[in-house]
């Protein structure tokens, strides 16, 4: 658990660290999404 909760942390660090230098257009909302979508498999997926 505490692997995936590192995990999460990690990737969501390095995400807002690379907003900083993506445009503001559908490129960040198609990141956002995909973040959420491997963030939310990672934790609750199958085992």
């Amino acid at each position: 658990m505490k692997r995936i909760c590192g995990l999460i942390l990690f990737c969501f660090g390095g995400g807002m660290a690379l907003m900083l230098f993506l445009p503001k257009t559908l490129t960040t909302l198609c990141f956002v999404i995909v973040c959420l979508v491997l963030g939310y498999q990672l934790f609750c997926g199958p085992c």
